[in-house]
């Protein structure tokens, strides 16, 4: 390295400075050099003369000063990149011989396999011939059972041909069968939406132990009805864009209505406890179903315990003995009947963790929002829903989970809670105001404060959402309402958002104190800071007959239930004013 400026020997009398030096192998040299500038550099500091009036001379000392300090910084950094790069080839040279030391090892191990394989080869020649000719054998065997038994069906053929064509009676059925159910398939495909769940075997027996053993789900079909017509298909909503406008089709009525493509064979009943009148109505309705429709009935274990405490007539109702079996009733139940108020509705739907047969609500309640039909008629009512076809209203459901922040994968999330009203998030017994964080397709949407929040679908905007200022819905509107309970903000006003987006509501960790969350008014379940709400449109709604449509059962239970617009008409002048 030539000698610098600042390192010769003339103008500080240091003869080292100026010394060439080699550079080391892991560069501690240029580490070295770098302290001897910084030396070099004190140096000039200690040896100028600074005067106070000289201003140039105190900048070109603190710009000396900078230096230095640099030079000392790069030199410390080096060091300690050179110092990490010797550490991590130490450890490569360490994993490389242990490489090594495994290699020679696997080595061994295979020469030690190849020996074994090569003394043994013959046993397992022999070994495996002796298992390759059985199966062989077995295989001729079989082989000749089966011709001879296609020798004697073709033998049986022949003869039912000379015998009058008996066979092609029977063997016209299944064909026929088979275009039926082809028929049926292609009519859901045109027409709406099918219900097939039937209950098979997988074995041939005789059609009247079929008919003894199986009780067979009954198949349906929902479809759009449209006003004026005499048909019931629907006129899709297509969007045209065509000359680069945007238009539509003509939009039918959306009344949806269900046919019944197969006659119902099974009902269960669901009743209000602690109600004598409900009582005596189900055990009236029971023995009508059964002696005058034939119908197979399901009640609830206490309503059968009722039931027989009563009569031991009642020996043929049948119910459930556990969740398992009440996972797997919607396959065997054609049709719900309920008997009370909405909350009878609601306890008929949490039954459901998924698909949901229509349900045939009474109102035997308070206010009846989802409970048209009164039970003085209730044989009327249920001869028209047994003969089909009934407006049907599609009531949606939310699905909601609770995500704990301890929850590590989604195994440890908890199991899916379905809602038909609403799913409330409130402070409980805490006085602070809640925090809630609430985000929309992952996107930030507000930050919730004060008494609670409310996340209602449509059919219950009737409900705890319309206390809370939301507003009234009709239940066939797809979307998610937004309600705030007693915000701590003037413009917090409710929203109604689509039904497709997923809404999560987390409760942040600066929050004073636990949220509590409420599935339809039970199943309260504590959020502590840190845990999570996810709610969305579930897959499976809840099909609720209509009296008329869903239209006007709509308007006629607000207007008998809330009374609504119920106002005093204005009186009229007894003189005709002048114009």
């Amino acid at each position: 390295m030539a000698p610098s400026k600042f390192n010769s020997t003339d103008s500080f009398g240091h003869g080292d400075a100026g010394v060439s030096r080699p550079h080391s192998e892991n560069g501690f040299g240029d580490s070295l050099s770098l302290l001897q500038s910084e030396k070099a550099v004190q140096e000039i500091l200690q040896q100028t003369p600074v005067h106070g009036s000289d201003d140039h001379l105190i900048e070109f000392s603190e710009a000396l000063r900078t230096v230095a300090k640099a030079l000392r910084r790069a030199a410390e950094g080096k060091a300690a990149a050179q110092a990490e790069a010797a550490e991590w080839k130490r450890r490569f040279e360490l994993e490389r011989a242990r490489n090594l030391r495994l290699e020679n090892k696997g080595n061994g191990i295979c020469e030690k396999l190849r020996s074994w394989w090569m003394q043994t080869s013959v046993n397992n020649g022999m070994g495996l011939i002796r298992l390759v000719l059985p199966c062989l054998l077995c295989w001729e065997i079989w082989k000749e059972q089966d011709r001879r038994l296609y020798e004697e069906q073709s033998f049986k053929e022949n003869n039912s041909v000379s015998e009058g064509g008996r066979l092609e009676n029977s063997t016209s059925q299944p064909v026929l069968l088979n275009q039926e159910r082809e028929h049926s398939n292609r009519a859901c495909l045109e027409h709406g939406i099918c219900s097939h769940e039937v209950l098979q075997d997988a074995k041939d027996v005789d059609s009247n132990m079929v008919n003894n053993k199986i009780m067979k789900k009954a198949s349906f079909k929902l479809s759009w009805r449209c006003k004026g017509e005499n048909s019931d298909q629907h006129k899709h909503d297509i969007v045209y864009f065509e000359r680069g406008n945007i238009t539509t089709a003509e939009r039918s009525s959306k009344q949806i209505s269900l046919k019944w493509e197969s006659p119902p064979q099974t009902v269960v009943i669901l009743t209000k406890p602690n109600s004598n009148s409900v009582q005596i109505l189900c055990a009236q309705m029971v023995r009508w179903l059964r002696e005058q429709k034939k119908l197979n009935i399901y009640v609830e274990p206490r309503v059968r315990a009722e039931l027989l405490t009563e009569s031991s007539y009642f020996s043929f109702v049948q119910t459930w003995k556990d969740e398992k079996e009440i996972l797997l009733l919607h396959t065997k139940v054609d049709l719900v009947v309920t008997l009370g108020g909405d909350g009878t509705v609601l306890w008929a739907a949490s039954i459901f963790k998924g698909p949901v047969p229509p349900i045939v609500p009474f109102s035997l309640g308070s206010l009846g929002f989802m409970t048209p039909f009164h039970s003085e008629h209730y044989k009327d009512y249920l001869d028209s829903v047994l003969r089909g076809p009934i407006s049907i209203t599609l009531r949606n459901r939310l699905q909601c989970h609770v995500i704990r922040d301890a929850a590590k994968n989604e195994i440890e999330i908890e199991d899916p809670i379905l809602v038909l009203n609403e799913v409330t998030i409130d402070r409980g017994i805490s006085s602070y105001l809640t925090n809630l964080e609430c985000y929309c397709d992952n996107s930030f949407v507000t930050c919730v404060q004060g008494d609670g929040l409310i996340l209602s679908t449509t059919s219950g905007s009737t409900a705890y959402s319309l206390a809370a200022g939301g507003s009234m819905v009709h239940p066939q509107v797809p979307g998610i309402l937004f309600t705030p309970i007693c915000p701590h903000s003037l413009s917090f006003r409710p929203l109604i958002l689509p039904e497709h987006v997923t809404l999560r509501v987390q409760i942040p960790f600066n929050s004073r104190s636990p949220a509590w969350a409420s599935f339809d008014g039970k199943d309260r379940k504590q959020l502590a800071p840190g845990d999570a709400l996810v709610c969305s449109m579930a897959p499976w709604p809840v099909p609720t007959a209509c009296q008329v449509d869903s239209t006007d059962d709509f308007f006629r239970s607000i207007h008998d239930g809330l009374h609504w617009n119920l106002r005093k008409t204005q009186s009229s002048f007894d003189v005709p004013l002048d114009v």
